[in-house]
């Protein structure tokens, strides 16, 4: 009997989720199987490939023969041929500490500006009355002039 390491496939349409299993060659893709000895899910971020390294090299060593998509599977985790290469996920921040970050956000200071577009636009006619205000009254020296004028004349 020829066995091969392979993938049987799981998962949605367009969700792929794959097991490494041990088959008679002969067998269909996702039909029956003597040992399952893995998993490999390539949607996620990085890909998770978790393999019993010790049931794989027991079906190396007997004989059975990994497909390719299996072999570089196995040389990642380091099954085949030496070192692991197998990138690691970074880990997942605790709900309770992503709230807690939250709740200093909210007490801390007020940012300032607006943050909404009903909020910019209430904010806007204060802006610009504030930018009048600090402005010099550029009227004033003008009606100066015009006193000046009047007084030359007379």
């Amino acid at each position: 009997m020829a066995v091969k390491i392979r993938l049987k496939r799981m998962g949605k349409i367009r969700t792929p989720f794959y097991r490494i299993v041990v088959a008679d060659s002969r067998k269909k893709r996702d039909g029956r199987v003597i040992e399952e000895i893995g998993t490999y899910n390539p949607k996620a971020e990085p890909s998770l490939i978790s393999v019993d390294g010790e049931r794989a090299k027991y079906w190396l060593g007997v004989g059975a023969q990994p497909t390719e998509a299996v072999a570089a599977l196995l040389k990642i985790t380091g099954d085949i041929g030496g070192t692991s290469t197998l990138k690691v996920a970074e880990t997942k921040r605790s709900k309770e500490d992503v709230f807690q970050d939250a709740l200093k956000d909210l007490h801390s200071e007020p940012k300032a500006g607006a943050t909404t577009k009903k909020a910019k636009k209430a904010d806007e006619p204060k802006a610009e009355e504030a930018k009048k205000a600090d402005e010099p009254k550029a009227e004033e020296p003008k009606a100066d002039e015009a006193k000046a004028d009047d007084s030359a004349e007379a």
